[in-house]
């Protein structure tokens, strides 16, 4: 198992001094996430690039429905060379509630649902090196190469990881696009529920090393502890735990020392 923070926000300086803190403190990966408006995901982890040599950087999530894919794609290829194909990028459909103010964008979830699908398609295939892309929500045509070439991943697969809700076949279907999945659970989660969908995963031949996230809060002083936690997830199948503090507000000087002070005391291990 490997291990990644979660940022919860605040000001840009100080998210790129907890990613310099996070990789010297022993994690493998710092996420940041994405809203409408806030302080710009692909901007800060461009920072966190240049200013780091070893975690992986990406963003959970970004809500793929309510952005241009080409337009996402070609910032996670820029992030992918500025970081030497350190970028990871994580998708879903988005949260009304929290990341979309009023601003006209679809919002039934069938609409999200068959845009999130497409997106997916069109960003590999311009990871790819293709040109033009037509679909049922999305058209791309480009007559020139010379931009696509220049915007070449460094990984040959940059990862995509797509939340998704288990059981529920067409959201599983999705998964089988993607290099890894964060679940979330219609009935039993937990250790259990990612044992079973392991075993699904395997069923329907994907690789062993295929993706599943697990993310949760660990205490700072109990190593003991943090590993009854992490444990359970690393034995059912559970391939990154995700150290996540999501409570609002997410910015206030009490939750900024709480994330430093958990970055600082490095990541949980499973037992």
């Amino acid at each position: 198992m490997r291990y990644g923070v979660i940022l919860p926000g605040g000001p840009a300086g100080e998210q790129v001094e907890q990613a310099v803190m996070a990789e010297q403190a022993g994690w493998d990966a710092v996420f940041v996430w994405e809203a409408a408006y806030g302080v710009d995901a692909w901007s800060l982890l461009a920072a966190m690039a240049v200013a780091t040599a070893r975690v992986r950087l990406g963003t959970m999530l970004t809500p793929l429905p309510w952005r241009r894919p080409w337009k996402v794609a070609s910032q996670v290829a820029t992030l992918d060379q500025l970081s030497g194909g350190r970028a990871v990028l994580t998708v879903g459909l988005g949260a009304i509630a929290t990341d979309l103010p009023d601003t006209g964008e679809v919002v039934d979830r069938r609409g999200r649902a068959l845009r999130l699908d497409e997106g997916i398609d069109l960003i590999r295939a311009l990871w790819g090196g293709s040109t033009s892309f037509h679909g049922a929500h999305y058209d791309y045509e480009c007559a020139r190469s010379d931009l696509t070439e220049a915007v070449q991943p460094v990984q040959s697969r940059i990862p995509i990881w797509v939340v998704a809700r288990w059981p529920r076949p067409r959201s599983m279907q999705r998964v089988l696009r993607c290099d890894g999945v964060v679940p979330e659970f219609d009935g039993d989660g937990g250790p259990a529920g990612v044992r079973a969908l392991r075993g699904w995963l395997a069923e329907q031949g994907v690789p062993a090393g295929y993706d599943v996230i697990a993310e949760g809060e660990t205490p700072v002083d109990d190593r003991v502890a943090a590993a009854d936690i992490v444990t359970p997830w690393a034995d059912a199948g559970a391939t990154w735990w995700l150290e996540s503090r999501w409570e609002m507000p997410h910015h206030t000087p009490a939750r900024m020392t709480q994330i430093r002070e958990r970055i600082a005391a490095g990541p949980p291990e499973a037992s």
